[in-house]
């Protein structure tokens, strides 16, 4: 049996709360954006509801037009900033289906054309280098 509890504990959670650092693409009042630190692809972004929502299976409906809106606008900006030829988007529902961290997220991953995504199992990436793609996807959001 999978979980229905929402572990505020979660290392999303504690970014939310400023106990954990993230390089933030993207804020507003319900949502926030920010680096994947263990990238799939150059650009690998993270879009998460500022509300305790376990997955998209109990996430109160009327947040999510305004959730998926900015992933979508994430989306495009991650495509402009990394002149991808198309975008990977994920969202994984309990462990069974591959959720690792049991806070409602949408990975967000520029692709192109004919580059394998790397093992998300792996190491960190480097501090500097997300910041870096944190700031031009920043500009090509504000662009």
């Amino acid at each position: 049996m999978t979980g229905t509890h929402y572990d505020t504990g979660n290392i999303f959670a504690k970014i939310l709360r400023g106990e954990i650092p993230a390089h933030k693409v993207y804020e507003d009042e319900t949502t926030l954006a920010f680096m994947d630190v263990m990238p799939q692809a150059d650009g690998h972004v993270l879009v998460i509801p500022k509300t305790a929502a376990r997955n998209l299976l109990d996430i109160d409906p009327a947040l999510l037009p305004g959730l998926i809106a900015v992933v979508q606008t994430v989306a495009i900006a991650a495509r402009d900033a990394f002149d991808a030829d198309g975008i990977t988007i994920m969202q994984f529902n309990e462990a069974p289906a591959g959720q690792s961290v049991f806070h409602l997220h949408f990975h967000i991953i520029p692709r192109k054309e004919g580059s394998m995504l790397k093992p998300h199992s792996g190491g960190m990436a480097d501090g500097a280098m997300l910041a870096e793609q944190a700031a031009r996807i920043r500009n090509a959001l504000a662009g």
